[in-house]
């Protein structure tokens, strides 16, 4: 209903840093998960060695959340992302997006919570220096961390330009879909 848009709706510098994100840093962090685990699986079972000590915790604790937190802000931009929909059809253009305006409020405020809740524990990561068990070393895991209050930074600033869009629409009585902020 409040329909994200696509990647080139909004200010471009945020949908090419989204984009980017996207595409180096799950793009590349898949291609990664792919050879630790055949790698691995060949070397276990043809080789009968451990070729990636610690593999799996790469995979678990690096890979996989890097690849899931960059692509999550462009899933947004894009309307993949989980949204809240509603039956709105029978609504005059200036309701729907006084309702789209509504929900994205919600989503901000919740976003903001979770910003600030994340954003606390990456920089308490980083004071603490917090490290992860690879096989026998250790390695940081605020690399890691920062990345995930950046994702949410980059929704939160996405659904605030979308409120205020919808807004707008909703005092000039716009349809939803006439115009970009």
């Amino acid at each position: 209903m409040t329909g994200a848009g696509n990647a080139m709706s909004g200010p471009r510098w945020l949908g090419r840093v989204e984009g980017g994100m996207a595409a180096a840093g799950a793009g590349l962090c898949l291609l990664a998960i792919m050879l630790v685990t055949v790698v691995s699986v060949f070397g276990r079972y043809v080789l009968g060695a451990d070729l990636i000590p610690g593999g799996y915790n790469i995979v678990e604790r690096v890979l996989f959340p890097v690849l899931v937190f960059s692509a999550l802000p462009l899933a947004h931009r894009d309307g993949t992302f989980p949204r809240l929909g509603l039956v709105d059809d029978r609504l005059s253009p200036r309701a729907r997006a006084a309702v789209s305006a509504l929900v994205l409020t919600v989503e901000v405020v919740v976003f903001t919570v979770l910003f600030w809740h994340v954003a606390g524990f990456a920089w308490q990561g980083y004071v603490t220096e917090r490290q992860m068990q690879i096989g026998t070393t250790y390695w940081p895991l605020y690399p890691v961390l920062a990345l995930v209050p950046l994702s949410f930074g980059l929704m939160l600033a996405e659904m605030v330009r979308l409120a205020v869009r919808d807004v707008r629409r909703a005092v000039r009585g716009e349809a939803l879909g006439s115009s970009n902020l």
